[in-house]
């Protein structure tokens, strides 16, 4: 059976002597290793107190590296004890679930389009008069 660790113990390790590390559910005493990383120990440091997994998919590790790490697992994370985090999502691949967004969205057009309305009647107005009087 593994070991389970709570997220806040997995936060108390988080100086170079003393550094945890959570990679996907996994929890990692990497204290010895710190020195060895390839990237330095800043990098691991930085990654300490929250789910590193993302920065670890993101430089794309050897698979002999996934191997070393096996050897430094100290067991998983309760995930009931992680917090939950609102992954990011950029404004051009959103969509639109409820109609509070439809819904402002449509009254942020208005903000432009009734002034454009005006513009327009009023045009049309000042050269109908013109041809009126000419």
């Amino acid at each position: 059976m593994a070991n389970l660790i709570s997220f806040h113990d997995v936060a108390k390790h988080k100086c170079k002597n003393d550094c945890w590390i959570l990679i996907h559910g996994k929890v990692y005493d990497i204290s010895s290793f710190i020195d060895e990383h390839p990237g330095g120990d800043n990098v691991l440091l930085a990654v300490t107190g929250k789910d590193a997994s993302t920065d670890f998919d993101d430089v794309n590790h050897s698979n002999e590296a996934k191997e070393t790490m096996k050897k430094y697992c100290i067991g998983d994370v309760d995930k009931s004890t992680v917090p939950v985090t609102a992954k990011y999502i950029p404004p051009w691949e959103k969509e639109f679930t409820d109609e509070t967004t439809k819904e402002e969205t449509g009254n942020k057009m208005l903000v432009y389009l009734i002034p454009l309305l005006i513009l327009g009647v009023a045009f049309f107005l000042r050269f109908y008069n013109n041809k009126q009087t000419s």
